[in-house]
């Protein structure tokens, strides 16, 4: 239990420093001021100040924020739009440093996938094994073809034909492979397995797992990234179009289980495959936050650029204290659907 919470707090602190560091760093070459550079949320456990800035830990690990002066319409200094002031940066100083923070979080999960590449390689997507019987089988797909294409979508990891696969509802699929130097294309129609309550493609395995050289590292991690987005915006198409329920959601809570139970099917194999599970498991969650606050929502940092690129548009800005009535109101909003995945998170340690 103390060695789950502790890989929590160390994965979680990586992610949310990344996202905030991004937004601080840009802010401060931007000339905007920052009043507090937080990890977690609600009451301070430790704080120091340093300059303008006050640094602080508080007492949930559920988030974290880079506050900057101005940002809620009215300065620090006496209610002025001072040089440091947010408002007073020009519209794209402050898109910058707003974007930032997501585009650090996907710049994390590229540097963690850089490492875990050049360390154990990647999997090509070669096909191992076909089931007999199978839908693939009957379209004539062979042990050794690597597959290309699906759908017209390009395939680089074999994890992303068994996403493709995973997802699939009964479409049918226009594969792509080569075999010995040769292209074919094929249409397969998944087969369902009412046992699974699922359609399969009908291939086994995992891939070819490959070495990558200098070049390919770097290649193969672009892919790496490319794959945990694609997952993720599939996985909130699901949600907000209702193919996944609430128990496919996952908190704080949800997220320490699945890291101890992560850690205890691979500790027997030793501690670089627990460090580097503990990795894919924070580009995963690295990946889902920036991607989540560049969602066009209230209180999320999509929601401060909408309004942001409407003013870049427009050419002057909303007033201050109607776009702060809707952040307020998108964080209560936020505030209560944390409290809902909390609560579900705890339902399920007791099902």
């Amino acid at each position: 239990m103390i060695i789950t919470i502790l890989l929590f707090l160390l994965i979680f602190g990586v992610i949310v420093i990344s996202h905030e560091l991004g937004h601080f760093l840009l802010a401060k070459k931007n000339g905007i001021r920052v009043i507090e550079f937080a990890i977690g949320m609600g009451p301070t456990l430790f704080h120091v100040k340093k300059g303008e800035t006050i640094y602080s830990l508080k007492a949930f690990p559920i988030g974290g924020a880079c506050i900057f002066d101005g940002e809620d319409g009215v300065s620090a200094k006496d209610g002025a739009v001072d040089e440091g002031s947010f408002l007073h940066a020009n519209v794209w100083a402050r898109i910058s440093a707003v974007l930032a923070g997501p585009l650090f979080n996907f710049l994390l999960a590229f540097v963690l996938a850089l490492i875990i590449v050049a360390f154990t390689g990647s999997d090509r997507p070669v096909v191992q094994q076909v089931t007999p019987g199978g839908a693939a089988q009957a379209a004539g797909i062979e042990s050794g073809d690597l597959i290309t294409k699906i759908n017209g979508e390009s395939i680089h990891l074999y994890r992303q034909v068994n996403l493709i696969s995973a997802l699939n509802k009964g479409e049918e699929l226009n594969i792509q492979f080569e075999r010995q130097g040769e292209k074919y294309s094929v249409t397969i129609s998944p087969i369902y397995d009412s046992t699974a309550g699922r359609y399969y493609i009908g291939l086994m395995g995992a891939g070819e797992y490959f070495k990558c050289n200098p070049i390919q590292v770097f290649q193969y991690s672009f892919y790496e990234l490319e794959y945990w987005v694609k997952a993720t915006v599939k996985s909130l198409g699901m949600l907000f179009t209702g193919q996944v329920s609430k128990d496919d959601m996952a908190g704080p809570v949800g997220i320490a289980q699945i890291v101890g139970e992560t850690y205890e099917e691979v500790k027997p194999y030793g501690i670089s495959s627990v460090v580097f599970s503990m990795m894919n498991i924070a580009i995963l969650l690295s990946v889902n936050l920036g991607i989540l606050n560049l969602l066009p929502l209230p209180a999320l940092d999509g929601g401060r650029l909408v309004f942001l690129l409407i003013e870049a548009i427009r050419g002057k800005p909303i007033p201050p204290e109607k776009e702060g009535m809707v952040h307020l109101a998108g964080m209560a909003a936020l505030m209560i659907l944390m409290v809902f995945v909390l609560f579900n998170d705890i339902s399920r340690l007791f099902t």
